[in-house]
């Protein structure tokens, strides 16, 4: 796609222009097509348009770009989206952009590309208008994954506070909960299914684990939990286990998720578990004399019953909470407040997004965006009056908080 060069910027425009290019994360789906297109096309945007671009891009074939402008001369702010979308199979024509009763339709169009089109326009604008401070647009790789892309970039910029522009419906996101990925292994003993006296069977073992996980659920629920999040939560996501009908299991391995609020730590969150499966063990050893009398052929007692697990962190994602009279919250809230005439509540969200990661480098920062619906559903659609109010509050929070140059 070809951009002309004698347009001013239109965040409209844009918005089309990145919703027709397909980004499909592929680390989510086989075969996605990943970020280059996208990257490049914003790239030669921001050249058009007098803005710097920096390009990121420590795995290949999955870059970031930062947009900036600015004189250094007053603070900084931060805008933020992810370049990655969610699959598209299912869904009739998912690049097609069709607009229809206020509505851009697409996939990608609500979660993210109606926020990256706001910050852009917002970083032209502000180049316009000469602003002291520097705005930095960070449209990154790999959110709906790993969030590769902002790691990456944190380590080569920063700034004064951050806006991460995930859709908000234009009210002003001040929380979200966080997740631990988690294995729990069961071991039992491979035998052929005639031999029970041999054979040790991990899937029935990991029923007190399982029991266990759903018990803790219910406790953690019954919980006070967080003002603007509830409480946390635990559930099994997967489990597999066995090697064919007429073998004892040697193992079965349980895959757990769970979602923490602001407070909760990893290492208590380790110690939920390690508590099922110690108590999965001690069950276990409660019943090792009643398996006493069952014997192998050669006459040597087996307990049955005996229980052996470990379990394996394999991915954490903080949770996020930025206080509600930080200066970018009242900002944004404010600025949103006079651009749409109504008051914008403060709230706090349930998925992880990048604001975490924003949060934990010691930037001051905010989750705010347009509306729309459909985010990883077939019918996915961005509001575009939201997105053009949301362009517009993105600007006025950047004039505020960088400075404008006296005169301009």
């Amino acid at each position: 796609m070809t951009l002309a060069a004698d347009s001013a910027p239109d965040w409209s425009s844009l918005l089309t222009e990145l919703v027709r290019i397909p980004s499909v994360n592929p680390d989510l789906v086989p075969g996605g097509e990943g970020e280059v297109q996208m990257a490049q096309h914003i790239a030669e945007w921001a050249h058009l348009h007098g803005l710097e671009s920096h390009w990121i891009e420590p795995v290949a074939g999955r870059p970031s770009v930062v947009v900036a402008r600015g004189s250094g001369g007053g603070r900084s702010l931060m805008l933020n989206g992810h370049l990655d979308t969610v699959g598209v199979a299912g869904m009739a024509d998912p690049y097609a952009a069709r607009r229809e009763d206020g509505k851009l339709y697409g996939r990608g169009a609500f979660d993210m590309k109606g926020g990256l089109a706001a910050c852009l326009w917002a970083a032209a604008q502000a180049k316009a208008r000469g602003l002291l401070g520097d705005v930095i647009v960070t449209c990154v790789a790999d959110e709906e994954v790993a969030s590769l892309g902002m790691q990456a970039v944190l380590a080569h910029w920063h700034a004064d506070a951050a806006i991460v522009t995930e859709p908000t419906g234009l009210d002003v996101c001040t929380a979200h909960k966080g997740f631990v990925w988690l294995e729990v292994t069961v071991y039992g003993r491979a035998a052929h299914g005639s031999r029970p006296t041999l054979g040790r069977d991990a899937i029935a073992k990991a029923g007190a684990v399982l029991t266990g996980i759903a018990e803790l659920d219910q406790r953690l629920r019954a919980g006070k939990g967080h003002p603007l999040l509830g409480t946390g939560s635990v559930h099994v996501s997967l489990i597999r286990g066995g090697q064919e009908m007429s073998s004892y299991p040697e193992s079965c391995t349980i895959g757990i998720e769970r979602r923490t609020v602001p407070g909760e730590t990893l290492e208590g969150v380790v110690g939920e578990i390690q508590a099922i499966l110690d108590a999965a063990l001690q069950g276990g050893a409660n019943q090792i004399n009643v398996d006493r009398a069952n014997t192998d052929q050669s006459g040597t007692a087996e307990p049955h019953s005996g229980f052996r697990a470990e379990q394996r962190v394999t991915l954490v994602r903080d949770p996020f909470e930025v206080p509600q009279d930080a200066e970018i919250v009242k900002l944004v809230q404010r600025e949103a407040e006079r651009e749409t005439g109504q008051p914008r509540r403060l709230y706090g969200d349930t998925p992880w997004m990048d604001a975490a990661f924003l949060s934990a480098a010691g930037i001051p920062t905010v989750v705010f965006g347009a509306g729309g619906g459909g985010a990883h559903a077939l019918e996915e659609w961005a509001d575009l009056e939201s997105v053009k109010q949301c362009a517009e509050v993105l600007l006025a929070v950047a004039t505020a908080f960088c400075g404008q140059e006296e005169g301009a």
